[in-house]
């Protein structure tokens, strides 16, 4: 539920002489963790950043309809997980490419640009990744690497429990198999 930092931040945003540093300190406190979930999603950095930056200004549109059931922090993912799947969809359409065509414009993208950093192992991974279906994909990067619980994926993906355990469990499969085969 709902931290007490939480509420203080709330407080703060909600309150006209605060609004400002309010924001501010949102953006200072999950700017972080909502960038890598969208970079994670669409690999490329100013891709990212772009979902970053949208998913904040949503936020504090909407601000006034965050009732409290879930943080801060899983309010923003799910904005964030949205909005990275979205411009996913958006890109693919826009250019009229193929899936096939995407993933290998980001695979590329891992191997070429100096912004993906790691080593021939990491890189393997996040290639392998890219082979996912995007919600498969969204849930083993929250699960694997943002080490959230089924409950905490739940709330952002908006999915039952035993869905996102299926889910995860036939993304493990699917990598295992892609690995074994580089």
């Amino acid at each position: 539920m709902i931290s007490l930092s939480d509420l203080e931040l709330l407080k703060m945003i909600k309150a006209p002489e605060s609004r400002e540093k309010g924001y501010r300190m949102l953006v200072e406190l999950y700017q972080r963790r909502v960038y890598s979930i969208a970079r994670k999603m669409v690999i490329i950095h100013e891709d990212a950043d772009d979902i970053t930056q949208t998913t904040f200004i949503k936020a504090f549109k909407n601000i006034q309809n965050f009732n409290g059931n879930s943080s801060l922090f899983t309010w923003l993912y799910r904005i964030a997980t949205n909005e990275s799947l979205n411009f996913l969809q958006k890109k693919k359409r826009r250019f009229f490419s193929s899936i096939d065509d995407h993933e290998e414009a980001m695979k590329h993208y891992v191997d070429h640009s100096p912004l993906v950093d790691g080593d021939e192992i990491e890189k393997k991974l996040q290639k392998a990744l890219l082979t996912l279906p995007e919600k498969q994909r969204l849930v083993f990067n929250l699960r694997f690497f943002d080490d959230l619980s089924y409950d905490e994926i739940s709330q952002i993906t908006d999915t039952t429990v035993g869905g996102l355990k299926a889910s995860y469990h036939h993304a493990v499969k699917k990598l295992e198999i892609e690995l074994k085969s580089e």
